[in-house]
This record gives structure tokens, sequence and C-alpha cells, in this order.
């Protein structure tokens, strides 16, 4: 099947009408990142800040020939302290998204959830893989595959409703769509003895309370289960989620990780990441991205920036 990335290019296109978000972009200081920043830029999609050390970008800039000019950036002398330099760059107001550059992602998130200087909030930090899966009709997110290792439920709680949120904001049509969230484990019934279907179960039941809002929750499903009809139906599973599923919630990191990259390796799919639960939504690339996946990691953000601004405006 022939990729044509069209869940993505929708995405894209809707955020180039949108005004480029203030972005500060943590240590652009190799070709992939710094050309990803500029390749954005140019669409629109954001509006970068670059910290990090100022010779050495502008030294990849020269070397690789990237036009840089009329970029501000803000001198910062190493990893560590271009996170941190980008952190302040939104606590004075002057991003409202921050981009992993050629940094690693604790060096990053460290900076992020620093308690005195950090981007905190009530929420738990969560991971989301934003996938255009080509054999799949629906933009998949999976949660979470990054940052929480082996979550506990009252984690969970934040995880579910961060994608959540996440897909709500991703609905750039004027149709609204059911958000439907699958609490994935290795079986779709309760099983004392393995403990993630407990949980799915309990999550389930606190959708039902109203302690986790803004979707249909069923679990626990089976993988299978929850993306194909075919095998919900021959299972006899009777759910408005099962073979339906537009949120994907693992067990751990473990399984989010090998689930998100057997998507992309077996099954030809694009994965834009981004990281929320912090002040801004935090846009993290890896290098081995192609240029479409940095530009859809920009658009999400975009949205979740965009999603956030009209939730203030109505409170």
């Amino acid at each position: 099947m022939k990729h044509t990335h069209e869940k993505y290019q929708l995405l894209i296109e809707y955020c180039k009408k949108l005004p480029p978000l203030p972005t500060a972009v943590a240590h652009p200081c190799d070709q992939s990142s710094l050309q990803g920043v500029v390749d954005a830029a140019k669409m629109g999609l954001i509006a970068p800040i670059l910290a990090g050390p100022k010779a050495r970008i502008e030294e990849v800039a020269r070397k690789y020939r990237i036009d840089i000019s009329g970029l501000p950036i803000v001198d910062a002398p190493y990893s560590e302290a271009a996170a941190a330099a980008a952190v302040e760059l939104v606590r004075a107001g002057k991003a409202e998204a921050i981009m992993k550059g050629s940094l690693h992602t604790d060096e990053l998130m460290g900076a992020v959830v620093r308690r005195e200087a950090g981007l905190r909030t009530g929420r738990r930090i969560s991971h989301c893989f934003v996938m255009d899966v080509p054999s799949y009709a629906e933009t998949l997110i999976v949660t979470d595959a990054a940052v929480n290792i082996a979550p506990t439920l009252a984690e969970k709680v934040d995880i579910v409703q961060n994608a959540i949120d996440l897909a709500h904001a991703l609905q750039v049509k004027k149709k609204v769509k059911d958000v439907r969230v699958a609490i994935l484990s290795a079986m779709e019934t309760i099983n004392p003895h393995v403990p993630s279907t407990v949980e799915a179960a309990a999550l389930c039941k606190m959708a039902d309370r109203h302690q986790i809002t803004g979707a249909i929750l069923d679990g626990p499903l089976a993988f299978d289960n929850a993306i194909s009809l075919q095998a919900a139906q021959i299972k006899k599973i009777d759910s408005p989620v099962a073979g339906r599923a537009n949120v994907l919630v693992v067990p751990d990191l473990e399984a989010g990780n090998m689930l998100a990259k057997s998507l992309i390796f077996l099954a030809g799919a694009d994965a834009a990441g981004i990281v929320l639960g912090a002040r801004v939504p935090i846009i993290l690339t890896s290098r081995a991205d192609a240029v479409l996946t940095r530009l859809a990691s920009c658009a999400v953000a975009a949205l979740v920036a965009k999603s956030r601004r009209e939730s203030k405006a109505v409170a």
C-alpha cells in the first residue's frame, strides 16, 4: 500500500493558516535538528528562538548551508544550559512551545521538570506518538512510549487524560469525532494475576465516574481487538471502542516502545512525538525522523497550543 501521508498533510495544511507558534529550540547543533527548525519556520508552523552555543550553531549553518539569518539566538554554552534557557524563554512569555534539538531527551526533560524553575503543572508529564499508519483509517495516538517507565494507576489517569485532550486538539475538521480509548493488555479479560488488566478495568470505571473525561474508554483490550473489528467480533466483544480505537494506552514504556516501533518499521507508519502535561507542549524529534514527521510534530504542538489558548479564553 502506497503511503500518502494524508493524515499528516491535513494537520500541516491546517496549521499553515495559523500564526507561527513561538518556539524555543534547545541546542539545535547538528544538521538534522537545525534544518528541521528552518523547514518548519519557512512553512510558517513555528517562529523559532534558538537556544544554544551561538558559535556552534552558526558553524553548523555555514557547513550545511542552512539559512538562519533573522532567527534570534540565545547564547548558552552547553546542552544543559540550552535546555534551561529554552525553559526560561517559556517562563518569560516569549515562547509557547519547546522543541528538542541535538541534546539528550533526559537533559531537556530535566530542565522542564525542575521544581523551582521548570514548567510543571498539576498533571503528570507524558509522551504521545501521533501515528499515521497507512493501513488504518484513523490517526492513532500511542501513549506512553517514551517518558513514564512503569506508571502507577494514579499516573495512568493523567497519561490517559493528556492523550484525550490531545485527540480533541487534533480534530481540525468541523465534524467532531468520538475519542475512543483502548486500554491495552495481553488479553481482553480481567485476570488478577495480570495487573494491567485490573488497572484497565479501574480506568474505565473512573471514566464512568467522570474522573477521566472527554472520551469513551474500554479495557482491557488486546491489541488485535482494539484495532480490528473482525478480531473483536470473533471474540464476541461488544464495545464502542473495540476495533475502532484512536487512542492506545499501553501498560508500560517497554510495551509502548515495541508497539510504536513495530508500527513504524513493519507497517510503514510515521510517528510524530509530543510531550504533554507541562505548561507548554514539547516537540520531541529523533535524528531518524523524516522531514514530514518533523513538520507534523510542529503542527501537533501548534494545535495543542491553540487548544490551550481557546480553553483559557473560555475560562
